[in-house]
């Protein structure tokens, strides 16, 4: 319980402070990162190939494209880039709204098997609870089946063609050369992936990988905007791509973070740990049980809790429970739209109704979830006999 010994909480305060700021440190470096490729009209790349005009076709390309793209950058900026993406080849709102659905399916479960994916799994990845390629190994095949089951059925009623692509152009004063494009999405990205080959080579913090890589393309963006004046090269700035970065998301996990800490420090999340363990007693249970609850609660909050609920003693690094707790924290908030940054970020931009969610994808996202945590308890079983 609470203590009055002022030394004892400022210690563990400091303590605490100290683990929380790594990770509001790697999310503002990532999001700082995804900023500036944003600026250079990087993603340029990725969905200018994208040509087909097929329904289903098109459907499962935006689906794979999604999970792929959600697991190098993060499941938020992955939605917030094909939502963009889907005003451009669909110009029929009640047809996009069904692709955003899946966009959202698709980035959570994309999120769910890479360090990088989604805040939840990187709170698990820089707390020690997993490992860059224990997750991935063991959560792609889940993350996978959670994606292609709902895809699968809602492909099965779409056919036809859309009838005319619609092609904005962006109404920028300064468009980056396709150099330029290139050199920052192929060296952004590479700043993501080598997080993990840092942590791995030089065992320190993630933070400090991304804050490095960050560096890099710093130094990049200034010697290809040398030429410019002040005012063209602000807008491809780090500085102005920081600006742009989603600082009140990371204000809001810290306070959740802290708070959840505080009930930690004082032992709450021990005995809840020790309750749920007495009264319902199967961990599958428990774990998909959380993953529901995060389609209500925020999954940031719920894992961290899950984090001071179970010590490392008991479930050790890379241990069944937490590859669980990941899959099923990043994936089952797709069956609200509410449930995720993802969700939220696409209910925000396109206006979607939440009933509307509600009645034509929570019930394909739910069926995928559930299909995904199947899936990974019987690999695990096949694996582990």
């Amino acid at each position: 319980m609470g203590s009055a010994n002022t030394e004892l909480v400022s210690e563990q305060l400091y303590e605490h402070l100290g683990e929380i700021s790594g990770i509001l440190f790697f999310l503002l470096g990532a999001m700082t990162i995804v900023e500036l490729i944003d600026a250079h009209d990087g993603f340029e790349v990725i969905t200018s190939k994208i040509k087909t005009t097929d329904i289903r076709k098109l459907l499962w390309i935006i689906g794979i494209v999604t999970f792929f793209l959600s697991a190098v950058l993060d499941n938020l900026t992955t939605t917030i880039v094909m939502v963009s993406l889907m005003r451009k080849l669909i110009p029929f709102k009640k047809l996009r709204m069904f692709f955003i659905g899946m966009v959202v399916v698709a980035a959570n479960a994309g999120g769910a098997w890479s360090p990088i994916g989604d805040v939840t799994t990187t709170m698990l990845w820089i707390g020690g609870q997993i490992t860059t390629g224990n997750i991935i190994i063991n959560l792609f095949i889940p993350s996978l089946v959670c994606l292609i089951v709902p895809l699968t059925i809602i492909s099965l009623k779409m056919k036809g063609r859309i009838r005319a692509i619609q092609v904005i152009e962006d109404d920028q004063k300064n468009i980056t050369s396709s150099f330029e494009r290139n050199l920052i999405l192929a060296v952004g990205v590479g700043a993501l992936i080598f997080v993990p080959v840092f942590k791995t080579i030089t065992h320190l913090p993630p933070f400090m990988g991304i804050l490095f890589g960050l560096a890099v393309l710093w130094v990049v963006t200034e010697i290809i905007h040398k030429n410019k004046n002040d005012e063209d090269k602000d807008a491809y700035s780090v500085v102005h791509a920081l600006r742009k970065a989603d600082v009140p998301s990371v204000l809001f996990f810290l306070g959740i973070l802290v708070a959840i800490s505080a009930l930690e420090s004082t032992h709450q999340l021990a005995d809840l740990a020790g309750f749920m363990d007495n009264t319902i007693g199967n961990i599958n249970v428990i774990v998909v049980a959380i993953g529901l609850l995060s389609s209500i609660v925020d999954n940031v909050p719920l894992v961290a809790a899950g984090m001071g609920m179970y010590d490392m003693q008991t479930y050790p690094p890379d241990d069944y429970f937490w590859h669980f707790l990941a899959y099923c924290a990043g994936t089952g908030g797709s069956c609200l739209i509410i449930g995720s940054a993802a969700g939220v970020a696409a209910m925000g931009m396109e206006k979607i109704n939440f009933f509307w969610y509600i009645k034509k994808i929570a019930l394909l996202a739910l069926i995928g979830y559930l299909a995904g945590a199947f899936t990974f308890m019987a690999q695990e079983y096949l694996l582990n006999q």
